[in-house]
């Protein structure tokens, strides 16, 4: 059998989910998820793998394999009887073969479903309902001090943000946007929202993802900035997706645990940020081109 530790929030439970489920089924064997994770999942989502409780885990004696956050192909054939994954598992590479299993896994509960519908059909935007919803994730928290200080690199500004939201201005009539994120304060007052079409939804609290993934699930289309939490949003909605791009140095040691390739999706619109701003709350502004590599066009 295999099974896999739980480490990080509800992105990186969902992303050692997903990988945990994939690779079971390459390698034909039986995929257990410790009950933590469990209990993380199952109030949100029509998950189907079975628990395995600690006390049953104790008395088995699992050979630890570490996972990079990408596939290679030497996870297709994972020796050994009794298997715990380690590490941060977080792409699509892992279980995108997978997809119409790996949406249904992830199939929200009707409850959870129905209240953030609800909310979008209170939504106007000129006094009209709109027809296309784009969900954004703002990611901050930890990131805002990490980024800078560890990784050589920045977190999503203003420009970024505006960029973004006007990429789909320019696509769809009337679009609204509905913005979830740990920060929802710095939100406020970074979102140009005097056009009526930005709605600030949530707590901003880390600790409440439910309403957060629910409702970006439910729009049509997302822009993303940091995190495996916008990610997976991003995967799960469809439709468009913009997110931040190049936002580490080219010296950074990021690189060596993330790969931008396999992490968006190859249709997704990169905007690079701009390493120049600081990024200490100062607005900034965002580069229009994105990485050659994964360069595409909403226009």
């Amino acid at each position: 059998m295999f099974t896999i530790n739980v480490r990080g929030r509800l992105g990186n439970q969902m992303g050692e989910y997903a990988t945990l489920f994939a690779l079971a089924r390459m390698n034909g064997r039986l995929a257990f998820i410790p009950a933590s994770m469990h209990s993380t999942l199952a109030p949100i989502f029509r998950i189907s793998l079975p628990v395995l409780h600690s006390d049953t885990a104790r008395r088995i004696p699992w050979q630890k394999y570490h996972l990079n956050d990408w596939m290679e192909e030497r996870y297709r054939h994972i020796p050994g009887h009794y298997v715990r994954f380690t590490g941060y598992p977080c792409s699509w590479t892992f279980y995108h073969h997978l997809r119409p299993e790996i949406l249904k896994e992830f199939t929200l509960h009707d409850h959870v479903r129905e209240e953030a519908q609800a909310f979008l059909r209170g939504l106007r935007v000129n006094g009209s309902q709109p027809s296309t919803f784009v969900g954004v994730h703002v990611r901050r928290g930890d990131y805002v001090h990490v980024m800078p200080k560890v990784w050589k690199g920045v977190v999503a500004d203003r420009g970024y943000l505006e960029k973004a939201l006007d990429m789909f201005r320019a696509r769809y009539s009337s679009p609204v946007f509905v913005v979830a994120s740990d920060d929802m304060s710095w939100c406020r007052k970074s979102i140009v929202a005097s056009r009526g079409d930005v709605a600030f939804a949530g707590n901003g609290l880390q600790g409440s993802p439910a309403k957060d993934i629910a409702l970006l699930m439910q729009c049509n289309h997302t822009v993303i900035t940091l995190g495996t939490f916008g990610i997976w949003a991003a995967y799960l909605t469809g439709g468009d997706t913009v997110y931040l791009a190049n936002f580490t140095q080219p010296s950074s040691p990021f690189h060596k645990v993330f790969k931008p390739e396999a992490a968006y999706l190859p249709e997704w619109v990169g905007i690079a940020a701009d390493l120049e701003q600081p990024n200490r709350g100062r607005p900034g502004h965002a580069s229009a081109r994105a990485p050659k590599s994964h360069q595409r066009t909403l226009l």
